[in-house]
This record gives structure tokens, sequence and C-alpha cells, in this order.
């Protein structure tokens, strides 16, 4: 792989926005019906991407190179995508958990209508993840952050009914919002700092501007974070979150583990890391305040999850809650607190697409909607009621699990942070999360059968509880190595070293 030619590696990010593109085009081609062709074209795309980021490992994290590509697109202002080791974190997760929704999805929507319309955008959605993942400046992050907003928005309006429109216009609201506010962020700092390019340790213009002007540098931080805030759910800006869950099962599991909201989270950790930095951050005092409301996000996320009574809307609130421990430990600003909210990107993920995998397996095989008809379930579907069991667990944070190791690594950074208070959300989140995850673990396998409608055991389907199978293995398994070379926190270890090194 290192042996490849620095040229096919410099092409590998556009390839891959141009694979995403090229399949949606060929899939809206498609009629309802043509079902095996749109099937390859989705699943040969999918592999073709996490092929293409098993090519970028060796030589971006052992070999340090910056795959990169440029083009003029506004005057003084190029359209650059650069592969650094945030972008492969981020795209590699990207990569693999969009190839076990897509086999997912295809077997969820099978027989339903406007499936081309779907797998379409599915695939445009992911062109613009893979082009936010890899953009290497603040102005081609701002194109593929705002495209997603457009290609997200008939994704979660899919089933055409009163409450999933009025679902999509509240999320599309809040989205152009927000993009609004990092548009205004984008323009003003570019004004004042030029192009900005994104850099280990923060760009150079921008701590030009903070020495002269530190009231705009923080004028426009505030822009920045709180328009990405939207996506990020970060309170008060999370309503359209809980609202988007009448959406299908695998656009839920897009928005929470994918795409959206870690597109928002993801763009925070790079204002702060590569375009501020850190240090330059906590000195303009921009950082203590993000603590602050990342931290209430994370308890009233699981205050709100604990008095939901609708499965989905509880795994809602918890991804309000789960996702700000990214935005903390970035804003911790020590080094084992920014591994522990790096790594939980990839481990939040993987746990949260588990427990959204297995509410649509329940939804779809047994009509079970809300919390009360979770009981007896582990008898009647035990495969997808075990997957629960463990991604609930991981997002508690029991060892071996993946969400304990995110935890550890945030709570070792707060002690040693300006902020060790912080320790004591960590430890009343946990204890909140055991509260609300716990009872419905109970539910699945301790409460009486009887209280479900029926006895008999019922068809998992393999296209949709295999992939629930694997992310809730793979829950365990990046707990179990987290030590291993290139496990999430092995990288996310090394990203933290070159934010502070």
């Amino acid at each position: 792989m290192t042996a490849l030619p620095d040229a096919l590696v410099a092409s590998v990010p556009l390839i891959m926005v141009l694979l995403s593109l090229l399949a949606a085009v060929v899939i809206f081609a498609l009629r309802d019906d043509q079902v095996r062709p749109r099937t390859a074209v989705n699943l040969v795309a999918a592999v073709a991407k996490i092929g293409l980021i098993v090519v970028l490992i060796p030589p971006v994290v052992e070999g340090g190179a910056r795959p990169e590509f440029v083009m003029p697109f506004l005057p003084g202002i190029d359209f650059v995508l650069r592969v650094d080791p945030l972008a492969l974190f981020f795209g590699g997760l990207s990569a693999l958990l969009w190839l076990l929704t897509t086999i997912y999805a295809i077997g969820y929507l099978r027989g339903k209508p406007h499936l081309s319309r779907f797998f379409g955008f599915f695939s445009l959605c992911v062109m613009a993840t893979v082009g936010i993942s890899f953009s290497g400046n603040l102005l081609t992050f701002l194109v593929f952050y705002e495209v997603l907003t457009v290609v997200t928005y008939p994704l979660v309006a899919h089933w055409g009914d009163r409450p999933s429109l009025r679902a999509a216009r509240v999320y599309l609201r809040y989205a152009i919002t927000g993009g609004l506010a990092v548009l205004i962020g984008v323009v003003t700092l570019t004004i004042y700092a030029g192009p900005v390019d994104f850099a280990e340790g923060g760009a150079q213009g921008v701590a030009d501007l903070a020495a002269e002007s530190p009231a705009v540098a923080i004028t426009i931080f505030a822009l920045l974070v709180g328009g990405l805030g939207v996506k990020a759910a970060l309170f008060p800006l999370h309503g359209w979150l809980p609202r988007a869950m009448v959406a299908p099962a695998p656009v839920s599991a897009l928005l929470h583990a994918v795409a959206v909201v870690k597109a928002g989270v993801f763009g925070i950790v790079r204002v702060v890391d590569d375009v501020y930095g850190v240090n330059l951050a906590q000195s303009l005092g921009v950082l203590a305040p993000l603590v602050v409301v990342a931290c209430f996000t994370i308890l009233y996320g699981s205050y709100q999850a604990l008095r939901s009574r609708d499965l989905k809307q509880r795994l809602a609130y918890s991804t309000v809650s789960q996702v700000s421990y990214v935005a903390l430990g970035i804003a911790l600003a020590t080094q084992l607190a920014v591994a522990g909210g790096v790594v939980h990107l990839v481990h939040q993920g993987i746990m949260k697409i588990t427990l959204f995998f297995c509410a649509g397996l329940f939804a779809e095989q047994l009509k079970v909607y809300r919390i009360d008809q979770l009981d007896g379930l582990g008898y009647r579907m035990p495969l997808t009621s075990a997957a629960f069991t463990v991604g609930a667990l991981g997002m508690i944070g029991l060892p071996p699990t993946a969400g304990f190791i995110s935890k550890w690594e945030l709570g070792q950074g707060a002690l040693v942070s300006d902020h060790p208070w912080v320790l004591w959300v960590l430890i009343a989140s946990s204890l909140l999360n055991a509260a609300y995850f716990l009872p419905l673990v109970y539910r699945l396998w301790f409460r009486d059968p009887d209280a479900s409608p029926g006895l008999a055991r019922v068809t998992e389907p393999a296209m949709m509880s295999v992939p629930a199978a694997m992310t809730a293995a793979f829950t365990l398994l990046v707990g179990l190595a987290a030590s291993v070379p290139f496990s999430p926190l092995a990288i996310a270890s090394y990203i933290a070293e070159r934010v502070f090194g």
C-alpha cells in the first residue's frame, strides 16, 4: 500500500467524493423495480469506499503523508480536499457504518415505494459527509456542510405523510439558520484573516487576528461553533433532532451515528483544533463556555431521555447527551480529554447505530414503538435483543465496551484540566444513562413474556439483524482491543498528540 504512486494516493479523496456522486446519478436513473442493479451500485460503492480508506491508512498514519487535491474555486481561495489523521478517522467511520446502513436499508425498505429516490439521496448524503471529512479549508467544508443540509431533507421527509413533512420542515429551519451562522463566520474570518486552511495547531492568520483584535476572533468563534452546534444538537439548538425520529429507521441511524449530528460536532473539532488551535482558543477564553454548554447538554439530554416513553425518542435524546461528550473533550483542552472526545466520534457512532438498527427491527417485525411494549422480546427476537443490550451497556459506559473507553479517557482528562468538576458530570451522566437504559434491558429479558401479544418467536431478517449484530460486536471489540495499534483509541491518541505537539 505504501508503494502506491503519490499521484494516485493524492487523488483518493476526490475519487471517494466522485464515487458517491456517480452512484447517486446512476441510482436516480433506475426504476423502483430495478432492485438488483440498485443494490449492486449501493454495495459496490460502499465497499469501494472502505477499500480506499484502507489504502490511505499506512501513508497518512505511519508515513505522515497528507494526500491533497487542489483546484481554483473563488478568487484567491482554492477548493481543497486533504487527508489528515482526523479526516481519515471520521471518513473511516462514515465508510464502515455506511456499508452496514446500506445493507440494513435494503432489507428495511424492501417492497416499499420511492426506493431509487431514497437511495439516490442516501448516496448524495454520503458524498457530502465524505466531503466534510476531507475538506482542507473552511470554504470547502462550508460547501459540503450546506450540501448535507439540502440532501438530508428528502430523507427525513421520505414517507411523505404529514408528520414526516412537518419534521423535515423543522429540521430544515434549524439547519438553514445554523448554516447561515457558519456562512457569516466563514466569510468574516476570511475577510479578516484571509483564506483559512485547516492546520494542526491552528491557522496562522487566525492567530494574527486574535493578537490584533481578540474581540473579533471571539465573535467569529461564537458564530462558527453556534452554527455548527445546531447539527451537533447542543442545547438549546437540539429541538430538530427528536422531531426527526418520524423518518425511516435507516435515516435515524444516519442522522445520529454517521452524518448530520457527527458533521456538526466534527466541525466543532475542526474549528477548535485546526482553525483556532487549542492553545489560542483557551487563551481567548472561549473554551470554558463550551465546557459549560456541553455539560448542561449532557445532563439535559439524559433527563429528557429518562422522561421519554417512545423508544426512538429516548434514543434521540440520548444522542443529544452523548454527542456532547465530543465537544466536551475538545473544550477541556487536555491531551487525554481530546483523545477521549475524538474517539467518542467513533464509539458513539457504533453504539448508537446498533440501538437504532434494533429499534427499527422491533418496529418492523412486531410494531413495537413504545418502551412498555418491550416486555419479553428477548425471547421473541433474541439476536436483536442481545445486540440492543450490548449497545445499551456501551452507552452506560460499562467495561469492556467502547463507551467505557471514552468515559475513562474523558474522566482522566477532566481531572488534569482546569475543570476537574466535570468528572462529577460524567458520573452523573453515567448514572442517568443507567436509569434510562437498564429498564429497557430488564424489560427485554426479565419481564414476563406473557405481557407481550403472542409468544412465538419472529423472523429476524438477516439483511437487518446481521448489521445490528456486527455493530454490537464492534462495540465490544473496540473496547477489548483499545490498546492495539490502529484501534480507534490509538488513532485518537495520535491525533491528540499532534494537536498539542
